[in-house]
């Protein structure tokens, strides 16, 4: 199941679960879609994977199942264009 990471590692913009600006690679490394897309170009600046919208867990779901709440930074931000 995905973790549903709380934040952008990058810029640390808060992310919850149900944002549509959510980006992730296989590995759940997580970003916002301006990161993404205009820094990294689509690419997962940890493993080189390809970054995707991330899924949103339907809320009725959450409760059950719910997102991290283990905030992801690189202290040094993300490198890139």
């Amino acid at each position: 199941m995905l973790q549903l990471r709380p934040n952008c590692e990058c810029c640390d913009k808060d992310l919850p679960p149900d944002a549509a600006d959510a980006m992730i690679c296989t590995f759940e490394c997580t970003f916002c879609e301006d990161c993404a897309t205009r820094r990294l170009k689509g690419t997962c600046p940890n493993c080189g994977g390809e970054l995707v919208r991330r899924p949103r867990r339907p809320a009725a779901k959450l409760q059950k199942y719910p997102a991290s709440t283990e905030r992801v930074l690189k202290p040094q931000g993300c490198a890139g264009g």
